[in-house]
């Protein structure tokens, strides 16, 4: 084979990578997260070593709830660079939804040490302890979210979890941690107890707790946090468990009811919507957008119940949860239905004057409408939303899917100065990606005007 064969060989397969990596990062935005990671498992067949490329596939496995092969392709992404501020970040999000909160905690300083003025890291430095501060309350659980609730990067759907922050703003006086006989513990912890003594005797060996693991973890903190978790599910398991009067009186409240739950609000309805807008959320994104749809409709029944004295912020949560049917039936290809929700979420938001909520419900209905090929609607509501819009991301994307719209209605001017603005917003926040993918978008305009 000549040279110039082998010049057009490798040009032909740079081109392929690039192209799947774009399809990727399109298919990303636009939150067909299983697509884009075909696209990105495509591009490293091409290029196995590209270490973008492997943060951008761990990326869509945490969308997907995938946190161990998140991991592994964070972790091939600092192979050759153990510097590489992107693969310290995502691999550090991985292990944060992973619930091993005290090695995120460790990545994001390391990553803060490297790359200071990305924000992103000190972010990380405090929802990482945090985390770690909540596993060590006796009235909190550790939660893995499926969903990603990074705070650099716009989620295209309506965050859920999102609408109950109000009912968890105001503080709660910490309740007295209760100590336990060595006998409780035993009792909760049932074959784990054996396992947590066996811990204990470990932490007391200094020569043992100074070793490291072959990963290059402290042996100190593997301990302490093994023994930490157990804690914190035995904490759990206390308040789970009823016991006394306490335990015979909501025995007999269930009785009465049939096994049925009470309509009213749960004494800490904040945790109790966290947990089911977590479920909903999690059945939407492995697919399941029936289940999703199914688990929705039944949270709207029991909030509906509820009175605006147990939960002050009722509307919002109501809103929150037309938005949650509104995308489930988007998925379901029930394009009339999800725009009834995400009207009703927009109606409540806008009573409540809520900005976050009045975006998000502007944004579904952009999307419900360009999906169904009426851009004029489109563009009307995503208009609607610029002045709401947050972060250089999210200004980027939208002002890309304004222009976008125009494009398909032959309105090239339109198009081509939306797709500047889009550049100029992706300039502003240095990506690079979003740059190449406005500018093709001010070339097809400027093809055609």
């Amino acid at each position: 084979m000549s040279d110039t064969e082998e010049d057009h060989d490798g040009q032909k397969t740079k081109a392929v990578f690039s192209t799947l990596v774009a399809d990727g990062d399109w298919l990303y935005v636009k939150g067909e997260y299983k697509k884009a990671l075909s696209s990105y498992t495509a591009a490293l067949a091409v290029k196995p070593d590209d270490k973008t490329c492997c943060v951008s596939r761990s990326k869509c496995y945490l969308k997907l709830g995938q946190s161990e092969s998140a991991l592994k392709d964070a972790e091939a992404s600092l192979k050759k660079d153990k510097s590489f501020s992107e693969g310290v970040y995502q691999k550090a999000e991985a292990l944060y939804y992973m619930g091993e909160f005290e090695f995120a905690l460790v990545l994001y300083h390391r990553g803060h040490k490297l790359r200071p003025q990305i924000q992103g890291f000190r972010l990380g430095i405090q929802k990482a302890q945090e985390a770690i501060e909540k596993s060590l309350s006796p009235s909190s659980v550790k939660l893995k979210i499926k969903g990603d609730l990074s705070l650099l990067q716009k989620d295209e759907r309506a965050q859920p979890i999102a609408a109950i922050q109000h009912l968890t703003t105001k503080k709660q006086p910490q309740s007295q941690k209760i100590p336990k006989s060595e006998k409780t513990t035993k009792q909760l912890l049932g074959e784990f107890y054996t396992d947590k003594k066996y811990l204990e005797t470990l932490l007391k060996d200094e020569d043992l707790v100074k070793g490291k693991t072959k990963g290059g973890e402290q042996l100190h903190d593997v301990i302490q946090g093994c023994l930490t978790y157990l804690d914190s599910c035995t904490e759990f398991w206390t308040e789970e468990t009823p016991s006394g009067a306490r335990g015979d009186k909501e025995r007999k409240l269930r009785q009465e009811d049939g096994g049925k739950p009470r309509r009213g609000a749960p004494s800490e309805p904040a945790q109790f919507l966290l947990k089911r807008l977590e479920d909903i959320d999690a059945e939407l994104t492995s697919g399941n957008a029936e289940g999703s749809l199914k688990k929705a409709e039944d949270v709207m029944k029991i909030v509906r119940g509820w009175s605006e004295k147990e939960v002050p912020n009722r509307k919002e949560v109501l809103g929150s949860l037309h938005s949650c049917i509104g995308n489930a039936f988007i998925d379901l290809g029930d394009t009339d239905r999800a725009l009834e929700h995400h009207r009703k979420d927009l109606e409540l938001a806008e009573q409540c004057e809520l900005p976050d909520a009045m975006s998000r419900a502007l944004d579904n209905i952009g999307r419900v409408y360009a999906q169904a090929g009426d851009f004029i609607q489109a563009i009307e509501f995503w208009e609607k939303k610029i002045p709401l819009a947050r972060g250089g991301l999210e200004k980027t994307w939208l002002f890309h899917e304004i222009g976008w719209c125009y494009l398909e209605l032959n309105l090239y001017e339109e198009a081509r100065d939306y797709g500047k603005r889009s550049v100029g917003a992706a300039e502003e926040i240095a990506d690079e990606k979003w740059q190449i993918n406005a500018n093709v978008l001010v070339a097809q305009s400027e093809c055609n005007y």
